[in-house]
């Protein structure tokens, strides 16, 4: 697993907003987008492209676009829907699936409890969108359930993790080609499975309480 931390001073300041607990939910969904669209730059870096010839108002001449199959979006519901605009914006032609994974606050264990995915993902490149890596156990499944879909490339982008999830993902993906980007690695996971000093829960922060 190759892990990249992107270290730019624009993601760090609108982390410090994300993280203050005052800072109101719609100002946390803005800063979120953009911050995703941020990492979306480096996670996007090696995606599949194919040379195409275009005519400009001055000559014929090549460029890039995007190669088929097109890439795959996935946010984990429901945190991660709050990740989907800022990739979408900087992807637009991609595909959105969708993936509902719980985690169990007593035993830390993730359950799927719904998915919109395609059931062929041969040779798709895929980006899977969670705010917060703590554990590791519900990208972790998220991320088996793509490959076991027949996915080849999985990048996964989390705004803030833990040394704990890093390690963890990285022993789960053992021979896989996945490549994390971050905001972010913070200190370490409290008893709860938190992330210190984290941001807090990011679901209720994007939504409110339910």
């Amino acid at each position: 697993m190759r892990v990249h931390v992107a270290d730019h001073p624009l993601i760090t300041h609108k982390l410090t907003v994300l993280r203050d607990r005052s800072t109101p939910a719609p100002t946390f969904r803005a800063l979120t987008e953009e911050l995703v669209t941020l990492l979306a730059y480096e996670a996007t870096r090696e995606v599949r492209t194919e040379v195409v010839t275009i005519q400009t108002p001055v000559a014929e001449t090549k460029g890039l676009a995007i190669s088929e199959p097109r890439p795959l979006i996935v946010p984990i519901l429901r945190a991660g829907l709050g990740m989907l605009e800022g990739m979408v914006k900087l992807i637009p032609s991609a595909e959105v699936g969708f993936l509902g994974m719980v985690r169990n606050e007593e035993t830390l264990e993730p359950t799927t409890y719904a998915e919109r995915l395609p059931d062929d993902l041969s040779d798709r490149q895929c980006f899977v969108l969670d705010p917060m890596l703590a554990t590791g156990g519900s990208l972790g499944a998220a991320i088996d359930f793509l490959f076991a879909r027949g996915a080849v490339d999985v990048t996964a982008i989390c705004l803030l993790a833990a040394p704990e999830g890093v390690a963890a993902l990285e022993t789960a993906t053992e021979g896989r080609e996945v490549h994390l980007v971050l905001g972010a690695v913070d200190e370490r996971l409290n008893e709860k499975g938190y992330i210190v000093p984290g941001l807090g829960d990011a679901g209720d922060r994007l939504y409110g309480l339910v």
